[in-house]
């Protein structure tokens, strides 16, 4: 099986033997093949955890699994906790889209900030086949008809030649122990309707299903190639990469064979799908400023263009803090941390710091955006207050209100970052020994 990915390796030209490599590593049984098939292939990689936050204690076993797991290879381990409910309300996507959206922003994050080359995900043939039914029932376009590509941009699949009988051989083989995800038996997700329900069914009529929709997927990747090429040209003409967003002239596209295809193909990047983008040409003639979303990006009719912003995906994610750390200094906010004795602190009341009582806190902390639902009590008050109401009576803009940050200890806000500390958490005389908390840059 090792020369198997090897060989598919080296014929797509995936990566260099050099390459150092960023593995997504859920825990699953697939995952913990990829580790140690890179890690027997003698390949240079570190281990990325997403936790969404969706199985409570499962999701937190899960975690510290991983963690372990980078441990016994001996590798880096870089891991995030999401708000993947909150942002699939707020965007109005299904947790699966929501969950995948975010993996994909913040794998691309750690491999720039760590200098990796690749991102490694442990996708097989049976993704392949269960990808390209379950995108012709939603609908399609050409691209959806390759399925998984072995590499798209900086992503690469080893795996892809594997079925996920030779995965169950290698485990076997190799005595793995993996973490099974009990929500993978239940067919209320899409995917798994179609692996447990309808390829079973489909197999009934020809045996083999995966082949011959690898076989499929080759022969569409060699015809799209062909109409990459046009819709490649017309994008050189009509887009332009801006510092602060990209813009897509529109005089360039008019008379253009296939517009709506060639529009979705420009806009597929930012994750626009083609119901949206049939939308946006109804919209071509009336007044600028008409808006459309995408999970990760926004574009805005801008007269003859069309410019397009990436949302702050980073908002949607929490960071960890040990006891005894002093620094963090995340995309959205630089925090600076000291501990002091009570009785030589000199307390500071200015908003963007906060002076606790370090020996109520639970460690670890968390830095989180603030939720619907989320409360505290204000520092100088008794009753509880939500943050949504304190926000309005902070006259928090309404376009900053998703930028506002809380501190938390186990369950407890312990301060809404540069605004208002807890009451329950502050310095008193009883206080032996503070936290204090500086927001820089305010």
């Amino acid at each position: 099986m090792l020369q198997k990915v090897l060989g598919f390796i080296q014929t797509h030209h995936l990566c260099l033997p050099e390459s150092k490599m960023l593995a997504a590593v859920s825990g699953g049984i697939d995952s913990v093949v990829l580790c140690e098939v890179l890690h027997q292939l003698k390949y240079s990689f570190a281990i990325a955890h997403c936790n969404f936050g969706l199985r409570s204690e499962e999701s937190e076993a899960d975690q510290v699994f991983v963690k372990k797991l980078a441990k016994k290879y001996g590798v880096p381990f870089f891991t995030e906790n999401f708000s993947t409910s909150a942002f699939a309300t707020r965007e109005k996507l299904s947790i699966q889209m929501a969950a995948r959206a975010l993996r994909y922003h913040w794998f691309e994050q750690v491999r720039q900030q760590e200098g990796y080359d690749f991102v490694a995900t442990a996708h097989h043939s049976n993704d392949v086949a269960e990808t390209i039914l379950l995108n012709i029932t939603k609908g399609t376009g050409i691209a959806g008809l390759h399925g998984i590509q072995p590499r798209n941009g900086n992503i690469i699949r080893p795996l892809l030649p594997l079925t996920k009988d030779d995965i169950y051989d290698f485990v076997t083989e190799q005595q793995l122990i993996w973490r099974e995800d009990s929500s993978n038996l239940s067919t209320k997700y899409q995917r798994n309707k179609i692996r447990h329900e309808v390829i079973p069914a489909l197999k009934e009529i020809n045996p083999n299903l995966e082949e011959t929709l690898q076989q499929t997927a080759e022969r569409v990747s060699q015809a799209e190639a062909i109409v990459a090429r046009y819709i490649d040209e017309l994008g050189q003409r009509a887009m332009r990469q801006e510092a602060e967003a990209v813009y897509i002239s529109l005089e360039p596209l008019q008379g253009a064979t296939g517009l709506p295809v060639v529009l979705h193909e420009l806009l597929k990047p930012y994750n626009f799908s083609y119901p949206v983008v049939l939308e946006l040409l109804e919209a071509l003639e009336s007044i600028s400023g008409k808006q459309f979303d995408s999970p990760t990006h926004t574009l805005v009719k801008d007269r003859a263009q069309l410019v397009i912003t990436p949302k702050n995906l980073s908002a949607f994610g929490s960071v960890a803090i040990a006891e005894g750390q002093t620094e963090v200094n995340e995309a959205h906010v630089h925090l600076q941390l000291r501990y002091v004795d009570a009785a030589q602190y000199k307390l500071n009341t200015k908003p963007h710091v906060a002076a606790l009582d370090a020996d109520l806190l639970k460690f670890p902390l968390k830095l989180r955006p603030w939720q619907e639902g989320d409360w505290f009590v204000p520092l100088g008050m008794n009753g509880k207050k939500k943050i949504s109401d304190f926000l309005i009576d902070r006259k928090v803009p309404a376009n900053l209100k998703p930028n506002v940050l809380v501190l938390t200890s186990e369950q407890s806000i312990v301060w809404v970052v540069g605004q208002r500390l807890d009451n329950r958490f502050k310095v008193t005389d009883k206080t032996e020994r503070v936290l204090e908390v500086r927001k820089l840059g305010s």
